[in-house]
């Protein structure tokens, strides 16, 4: 098989990350977004945001590892955010999924974009924190926009959500702030979000 052959092959397999569904909602409400349109999101939010960001960031990869950073649900499929069992077995699925699917490419691309996706998964690099910051707060904002209906619908706490978000000021403090803020606390009052701390 040829490179180009190689690349085309990993090409054609993404495309099936338009058909994974997450369980956020888009802003209108009448459907739930898919994979692609999520990272597509991420990545213009990381590029609009880089200010916020704590630190210096390289923001062309940022936006490379919020595009790939979800193409492992392809196999592994979408675990939402507040399945605890689902939670359990999420590493191991999504291994294997990027094996295989990282797999596909050239040697080099393949070494570049796992390496790009393994370090998304380890949190360490500033590039990877500001990730994660706008992959866990784009769902907050498209939760205020719909009037919580994704946290109504899988009756979501409080506790949950700070759970969830405890590393998530480390990659864009001010926006952390500002959606715990503007996004969680009006939810909170309305009751779309459970109280189950105060």
């Amino acid at each position: 098989m040829s490179r180009m052959d190689q690349q085309f092959a990993f090409l054609r397999e993404i495309d099936k990350e338009k058909f994974i569904q997450r369980q956020t909602y888009l802003t209108g409400g009448e459907r739930k977004e898919n994979d692609a349109e999520h990272s597509w999101h991420l990545a213009v939010m990381a590029y609009l945001m880089k200010e916020y960001a704590d630190g210096e960031v390289d923001l062309a990869k940022t936006m490379m590892m919020l595009l790939i950073h979800d193409l492992v649900e392809i196999d592994a499929g979408d675990t939402y955010a507040y399945d605890e069992e689902g939670q359990k077995t999420k590493r191991d699925r999504e291994v294997k999924a990027a094996d295989r699917l990282f797999g596909l490419l050239p040697d080099d691309q393949r070494e570049e974009l796992r390496a790009l996706w393994d370090e998304f998964e380890k949190w360490e690099t500033p590039e990877a924190r500001f990730a994660h910051s706008m992959d866990n707060i784009q769902p907050i904002m498209q939760n205020d926009v719909t009037l919580g209906k994704s946290w109504k619908e899988h009756k979501v706490k409080l506790g949950q959500i700070l759970t969830r978000n405890r590393k998530t000021s480390k990659g864009a403090p001010q926006v952390w702030k500002y959606a715990y803020e503007k996004f969680i606390q009006p939810n909170l009052k309305k009751g779309a979000i459970i109280d189950d701390i105060f």
